[in-house]
């Protein structure tokens, strides 16, 4: 029997400062482990200097994207908003009911798919890489195969910090990868002097398993102390799992389409030269942190708490307006200066975190040119996830689907121009391709962000930037960036490291700084935080 309403932990309230800080020092923690993961994978794979590092990373995604389809972004869009209303409403003995349910059919469905995934890895394959011959494709599949259970345990993962966020626990879910990225990061220590690099590559695949497993257990404790009288059901006749059930598939589709979009530039990458691949996802580790810190976390945060919201029409408009624009402005604080140091500075943050033992210096410039391109589209990208939580907190789950359809028709009409034939217009050497792919990426995700901006606006109201604002940050950027790119070019320091300190430190000084003089209120926001600690 479940508890009663009147015994269930609530959800505390929290403002949206608090809740994306705990989300952002949960994937800040993860993500830093997972930046020393894959320095320690470039160090010990390299990725120009043979198949294992291609075939790693290929094989990775290709199980990573059921992760990504019924992970973290399609069970927020359909279970959170669901499962957080409840809650609000004191259904505590319903909600632990859908809960329950969603997990079982979760369960079942990945266990399946799991078990087709192993089985067809050899077809998976071909529809991803189809650039990859002899050897390398005899790796990668057998890199797939070990890989894609994991993929099924992060899922279950994603169900436990849909339940964790609904009840505003947001530090554990997000930290939780970190048992994850220290078996793997072991794994590369331990197999460090293995001569073969296809054996370091399989022990790393083994070990992404075991700490895949981890983080869901480290999860699973405290999720079942809030889900009192938790039971595993297949109980679809519920009008709440149903509903989950029917948000789920719209979302499904949309996060298969945006997945599509990243799997598009992979199958276009296996026909560039040889570590095209590699140097995609090594840049892709350093994208993805401003989007998880500043997007993510602001965006994941504001769900739950939009999804709560009650009262008229206009009371719910006014309230997802105020949370809108105040979440953009926090996103575009960080994510603007960001965009810029990829930009100026992607070669000290690539040199600062990859170049030692396999990973070149040749490497390293590869991969500042595939930030670049990633710079393009880093701000519309972390706006864009706020603007679909706000859509998926009414419930709305089509919208997102359709705009994200455009983006992806136009990355892969763009992705090859920019990649192909404009490389061979230019005369260039054909690997500056992959910077071209996430150039033509960055293009697509501002037309879907504008779409997303414009139908919402329309359902709402106004809301949005403001133009002051968004020129302020970028020329506090560029001030930044300007005394940071020359202290680079003047002052040459032996240790990578080092020098990643103190000129992305003077680009952090030069930013804040300036953002302070102009007055605006998120550095002061920030300072008052600082000097309270």
């Amino acid at each position: 029997m479940t508890a009663p309403a009147s015994g269930a932990p609530q959800p505390a309230p929290r403002s949206r400062a608090a809740g994306a800080a705990l989300v952002a020092a949960g994937i800040l923690l993860s993500r830093i482990l997972g930046v020393v993961r894959e320095s320690f994978k470039a160090k010990y794979l390299g990725a120009t200097t043979g198949i294992a590092a291609d075939a790693f990373n290929a094989a990775f995604r290709i199980p990573n994207l059921l992760q990504s389809l019924f992970g973290e972004g399609a069970l927020s869009a359909s279970f959170i908003p669901v499962y957080a209303n409840l809650l609000a409403r004191r259904e505590d003995e319903e909600a632990s009911r859908v809960a329950g349910a969603v997990f079982g059919l979760l369960a079942l469905i990945t266990s399946v798919l799991v078990a087709l995934g192993i089985v067809f890895a050899p077809a998976l394959l071909f529809a991803i890489a189809p650039g990859f011959r002899g050897e390398k494709r005899e790796l990668t599949i057998l890199l797939t195969r070990i890989l894609f259970p994991s993929s099924g345990l992060f899922v279950m993962g994603a169900w436990c910090l849909g339940v964790l966020n609904s009840h505003r626990r947001f530090f554990l879910s997000y930290a939780a990868p970190v048992a994850w990225n220290v078996v793997m990061i072991a794994a590369l220590w331990i197999s460090r002097h293995n001569p073969s690099l296809n054996r370091i590559a399989i022990n790393l695949a083994w070990a992404s398993v075991i700490g895949a497993g981890m983080s869901f257990l480290v999860q699973l404790p405290v999720v079942l102390r809030l889900l009192r009288g938790f039971r595993v059901s297949l109980d679809r006749s519920s009008n709440n799992v149903r509903s989950v059930m029917r948000n789920f598939v719209p979302v499904f589709v949309g996060r298969g389409v945006v997945q599509i979009s990243a799997y598009i530039d992979q199958f276009m990458a296996s026909w560039l030269p040889t570590g095209m691949v590699s140097l995609l996802f090594y840049a892709n580790t350093i994208y993805t942190l401003p989007v998880s810190l500043f997007g993510m976390s602001v965006a994941a945060s504001e769900l739950p708490e939009m999804a709560s919201a009650v009262g008229t029409s206009e009371e719910t408009a006014g309230h997802l307006r105020t949370r809108l624009d105040t979440g953009l402005r926090h996103i575009a604080f960080f994510v603007v200066p960001s965009a810029m140091a990829f930009l100026a500075l992607g070669d000290v943050i690539s040199a600062a975190l990859f170049q030692r033992g396999r990973f070149s210096e040749l490497d390293t410039m590869f991969t500042w040119g595939i930030l670049g391109g990633s710079a393009v589209g880093l701000l519309a990208g972390t706006m864009g996830r706020l603007y679909s939580s706000a859509y998926y907190a009414l419930k709305d789950t089509r919208t997102p689907l359709r705009f994200a359809l455009i983006r992806v028709t136009l990355t892969t009409m763009l992705g090859y121009l920019f990649a192909f034939p404009l490389v061979r217009m230019l005369g260039v050497d054909p690997r500056w391709g992959a910077a071209g792919l996430t150039v033509s990426a960055g293009i697509a995700g501002w037309i879907e962000f504008l779409l997303l901006r414009s139908r919402m606006n329309a359902r709402i109201g106004p809301t949005g930037l403001p133009i002051r604002f968004v020129a302020s940050l970028w020329g506090a950027a560029l001030l930044g960036a300007g005394a940071a790119f020359a202290l680079h070019r003047a002052v040459h320091i032996s240790s990578s490291i080092l020098t990643a300190a103190v000129v992305l430190g003077l680009f952090g000084v030069v930013y804040f700084g300036t953002a302070l003089v102009l007055g605006l209120p998120e550095a002061r926001s920030v300072m008052r935080r600082i000097r309270r600690s």
